[in-house]
């Protein structure tokens, strides 16, 4: 049994899709670094760090799934904005259809085995 409740293995889950939460929240348009880590902490389950999130937009940038420019910030120094590319989008999209797929598949899986307990 795994004294920590599973707990690295939903790190392992949240890592797994945590570059396609951040292209989802990209879907609708540009945002800054910072709006992003913001907006993953709110949601439930998601918890990031900006030390997690600056190198997975780097990743994504060197992909070609999302790009960024400068813009100067009314309150401080300029911000990076990322939008998705049309690679990204694509990418999301296969990656919305396979994650309904697999979630199904798990969701049936586990009413099963609670029809069992």
């Amino acid at each position: 049994m795994d004294p920590s409740g599973g707990r690295s293995e939903l790190a392992q889950l949240r890592r797994g899709v945590l570059q396609f939460c951040v292209m989802t929240l990209l879907r609708d348009g540009e945002k800054y670094g910072f709006e992003l880590v913001r907006e993953l902490r709110d949601a439930q389950g998601l918890v990031a760090s900006e030390g997690t999130i600056y190198p997975l937009l780097a990743r994504l940038r060197n992909k070609g799934l999302v790009n960024s420019f400068w813009r100067e910030s009314e309150s401080g120094p300029p911000r990076r904005y990322y939008t998705l590319t049309t690679a990204g989008s694509r990418a999301l999209r296969q990656f919305t259809a396979d994650w309904v797929s697999f979630r199904t598949a798990v969701d049936h899986l586990l009413d099963l085995e609670e029809n069992h307990l």
